[in-house]
């Protein structure tokens, strides 16, 4: 199962329906806070997250360290709006916006352990 974390209802929708679409289960959140809670009660159900930047009062790259000290190696993606270069391994970035095959294409390659 994919975890997709955004403050924007609308993305999460569309990116939700989207990877639902390629075959992929998909529970999405719209705050840090309910996505780690989310997490922590049941890590071993999620394959990879995938969390916006711009987030609080955890951004991005702090919920994806969270979930990791939970589950180390977790796959992840973060999204932002702006540049940005992830400091972790296995986290790869998508700048918004993107087109749907570039999520895909990051999901997958995620998912088979070369982010």
């Amino acid at each position: 199962m994919l975890l997709i974390v955004d403050d924007e209802p609308k993305l999460l929708d569309l990116l939700s329906r989207y990877l639902g679409r390629l075959g992929y289960e998909v529970e999405t959140c719209g705050d840090a806070q309910e996505a780690l809670a989310l997490f922590q009660a049941g890590p071993d159900r999620f394959s990879m997250a995938i969390t916006d930047l711009s987030l609080a009062p955890l951004n991005g790259e702090e919920l994806i360290e969270r979930m990791r000290q939970v589950r180390p190696g977790l796959p992840a993606i973060i999204t932002s709006g702006y540049p940005y270069v992830p400091r972790s391994a296995g986290v790869a970035f998508l700048q918004k916006p993107f087109l749907p095959q570039m999520l895909a294409e990051a999901v997958e390659k995620g998912l088979k352990g070369s982010a």
